[in-house]
């Protein structure tokens, strides 16, 4: 497989592809993530994953005048009650959104994309997950010692809060770290 360009500059995602054995680099450039009101949710992990890759690609191209490269991106967001759940701007955000989503079952979805040449590849991949009832004190004692402030829901399934905290999970757990790795290396396979 040929050296892949991850254009995230996620930890998580560099750590999958990690325990995945890929050879990649990270490469990230600026992107907008703004997207048309009208999009579904899958629609919409998918294009800000596409801006992503496409703003890697053209950084690329004007470096290396070339385009032999396979550029991998993502997106992931958390969706509760047909409302996206964006990163938590601040504590007391990170705590409303833990409070919401405490007792709840919400969806996580990640729009995946991969530029080869002339090629590309689009998917989203959903996960349900469910959360115990949280105590307050629960929430704050997660976001002191973590501060999930980078993280869409504000949680990471892989610390403390998914540990005492989740219930149930229905789907791809890697997706809701941020990258359904299994499809993804399935799809790299086919470029």
């Amino acid at each position: 497989m040929n050296k892949i360009i991850l254009a995230s500059g996620s930890p998580r995602r560099k750590q999958l592809l990690e325990w995945a054995e890929i050879k990649f680099e990270v490469i990230v450039s600026a992107t907008d993530e703004t997207y048309p009101e009208d999009l579904s949710v899958s629609e919409t992990a998918i294009h800000i994953a596409l801006n992503k890759a496409h703003a890697v690609k053209n950084a690329l191209e004007e470096k290396t005048n070339s385009d032999a490269y396979t550029i991998l991106s993502a997106d992931t967001v958390v969706v509760l009650k047909n409302e996206i759940i964006g990163k938590p701007t601040d504590r007391k955000d990170a705590i409303k959104i833990l409070s919401a989503l405490s007792g709840n079952k919400h969806r996580v979805i990640t729009g995946v994309c991969i530029l080869s040449g002339n090629k590309k590849i689009e998917f989203a991949e959903e996960t349900e997950v469910e959360f115990h009832t949280l105590s307050l004190s629960q929430i704050e004692y997660y976001v002191d010692q973590y501060k999930p402030y980078d993280k869409a829901g504000a949680y990471a399934i892989q610390e403390w809060i998914g540990v005492v905290g989740v219930k149930s999970i229905r789907g791809d757990f890697y997706n809701v770290m941020g990258l359904p790795v299994s499809k993804v290396i399935r799809e790299l396979y086919k470029i």
